[in-house]
């Protein structure tokens, strides 16, 4: 059956709501849920356990840019209703796995499925939407992105706890089937043909590149910045890379359509969106942290307690879309990354003695000053782009917030453990008021923070260079 009209932007955008938030609830659902996946293998909570989370993630940082110029060349339907299927697949196979191995390996043809997905989730909206609402509808992504986000935590607790670990995956399934029947029923065929070779051979060039810098970074400050395993995947990104742009120089149809670059607009806001999210997200990375480590909460208590953030950017980001559609993207994206940075020194702040309150309202602040930035500075990049790259586009947006987020783990775990954050942490679940420890934990705290709003005073000035549009 195929449809004979386009469908109503609504119905185009709950369609790609469903497939966008299952990517982003599975990105934090298992998160919760890795203490009883690991016990009930045998194994410790530690780098074995870690990849059913950091393989799912890396597989999706290093063939977005890949499948988002597959989109331009054979169309965005038959990607999407792939993606769909794989991540349905893969989420049932990640429910049945009988050993931690098959677990991991079903992971990986999930993340295959989530990259689809997100890269090219963007460019259906803004196909689907008129240009005048774009940053509006991209907005309303964002909301959908950050209700994954925060279901995830909770829902997997709920799930672990009435059923079983294998149901936080089983639920995706038919929801994504669900998904999969509405798009082939309501959704155009945009089926094409690119008369050009498709770059197979910068294809493994940049998923070498991007996967190997990609795991690196994740497994860098557990194995050590200087072990065989990061500096053997750090050569083989950067030989890779290397390789990689001699490919494209060369080839008639490149993945990376390097004359993008040449609009300063594009240009710059992907700066301003790798850079957002270096400074951004150490946030959800070194709170828990406090909370636990430093505080004493429970989890559970620690879980409401980091709920604001992506409630905030929920609520925000639609209404900063709609803005940045009447007024330009500019001066909310830099506004934000201003009010980003007065957040993160906020944060900086907190200490021992610090109450609830303290820590809700920065948290509120820096999730405010993200909500303000992000919905129209993806705007500008999808507007930049033309209608023949917007797969392209999508998957450089989803490519430098993933990368982003890589990085700005890695960063603030280097200056928070070289400042002895992380031996003070340990430390202090056996001696709990033991003032020095107190004293290491805050000054690194502080030090990471600091650091990350030092970058985000960097995608301040990016953000301005981006000029105005049209």
């Amino acid at each position: 059956m195929t449809p004979s009209r386009t469908p109503s932007k609504w119905t185009a955008f709950a369609i790609v709501a469903i497939g966008v938030f299952m990517c982003t609830l599975d990105t934090s659902i298992v998160n919760v849920s890795l203490p009883p996946i690991a016990r009930y293998f045998g194994v410790p909570i530690g780098a074995e356990a870690e990849w059913v989370i950091i393989a799912y993630l890396v597989v999706i940082a290093s063939t977005l840019l890949i499948v988002g110029r597959l989109s331009d060349r054979i169309g965005r339907k038959p990607i999407w209703l792939a993606g769909l299927l794989v991540f349905s697949a893969g989420s049932a196979l990640c429910g049945a796995a009988p050993s931690l191995d098959l677990l991991i390996g079903a992971r990986v043809l999930q993340g295959i499925g989530a990259s689809m997905l997100m890269s090219v989730s963007p460019a259906m909206l803004v196909a689907s939407f008129p240009p005048q609402e774009r940053g509006r509808v991209l907005g309303m992504n964002a909301m959908i992105v950050a209700f994954g986000i925060t279901a995830g935590p909770p829902l997997g607790g709920a799930i672990v706890e009435a059923a079983s670990w294998r149901w936080i995956f089983f639920l995706n399934v038919p929801i994504g089937i669900a998904g999969a029947i509405a798009t082939w029923i309501v959704w155009p065929s945009d089926a094409r043909r690119e008369t050009k070779r498709f770059d197979g051979a910068g294809a493994v060039l940049l998923g070498l590149t991007l996967g190997g810098a990609a795991t690196a970074l994740s497994i860098g400050n557990e194995a050590g910045w200087s072990s065989t395993a990061v500096l053997a995947l750090g050569a083989v990104a950067a030989v890779s890379l290397v390789l990689f742009v001699v490919q494209e120089r060369r080839h008639e149809a490149p993945l990376l359509d390097h004359t993008l670059f040449r609009n300063r607009l594009f240009a710059w806001a992907t700066a301003s969106l790798v850079l957002s999210f270096l400074a951004m997200f150490a946030i959800t990375f070194l709170l828990p942290i406090y909370l636990v480590q430093l505080r004493g909460f429970a989890l559970q208590k620690v879980g409401l307690l980091l709920t604001p953030f992506p409630v905030v950017i929920a609520v925000i980001a639609p209404f900063a879309g709609h803005a940045a559609d009447r007024m330009g993207t500019r001066g909310l994206a830099t506004t934000g990354m201003a009010i980003l940075c007065a957040g993160l020194l906020l944060l900086s702040g907190l200490d021992d003695s610090s109450s609830l309150a303290d820590i809700i309202w920065r948290q509120l602040v820096a999730a405010a000053g993200m909500a303000l930035f992000q919905s129209p500075n993806n705007s500008a990049i999808m507007g930049a782009a033309p209608r023949d790259r917007q797969g392209v586009a999508a998957g450089m947006l989803a490519t430098g917030r993933t990368m982003g987020q890589s990085l700005s783990v890695a960063i603030a775990g280097a200056v928070f453990g070289s400042l002895g954050g992380a031996a003070a942490g340990r430390a202090l679940a056996h001696a709990p008021a033991d003032p020095a420890l107190v004293a290491t934990f805050t000054r690194a705290y502080h030090y990471a923070l600091v650091t990350c709003a030092s970058i985000a005073v960097v995608a301040v000035f990016t953000s301005l260079m981006r000029g105005r549009e049209r």
